[in-house]
């Protein structure tokens, strides 16, 4: 599969940004929302590691932060072996803002891509029907 050049850009781009001293291991990602905009974010790390913020979850925060919450499409890029999935929380995150359909990509920095649905990466997601009462 060929990942989207726009997002795939702006994952590379803020991945160099990773604040990642602790795993030396540079996570970055790019959504873009129904309207079109694109918001990224990478990994952060502390001393309390391993509290940080993760790519995904950074990037969610920025379309929140302006406004946004509908994903159209993500993408994480890692320097890795084999794409790598989310953690448990992100596939959560995801799962909060994107319909079981939307696309994810998961990229290496040497060119390896895999896509995914959202349904693919978390089945059986907790959704807020769960706490419905009939």
């Amino acid at each position: 599969m060929q990942p989207d050049p726009i997002l795939l850009g702006a994952a590379s781009d803020v991945r160099q940004n990773a604040y990642v001293p602790y795993s030396r291991f540079k996570v970055g990602a790019a959504i873009r929302t129904v309207s079109g905009s694109v918001f990224k974010g990478c990994n952060v790390e502390n001393v309390a590691y391993p509290e940080g913020t993760c790519a995904e979850a950074g990037a969610i925060a920025a379309m929140v932060a302006a406004g946004e919450t509908q994903i159209a499409e993500i993408l994480v890029i890692a320097d890795s072996p084999e794409p790598v999935p989310p953690c448990g929380g992100c596939r959560q995150k995801i799962a909060e803002f994107a319909g079981q359909g939307v696309l994810v990509t998961l990229c290496t920095t040497d060119g390896k891509a895999r896509g995914m649905t959202v349904a693919d990466l978390l089945p059986g997601a907790f959704a807020a029907t769960h706490m419905d009462r009939a």
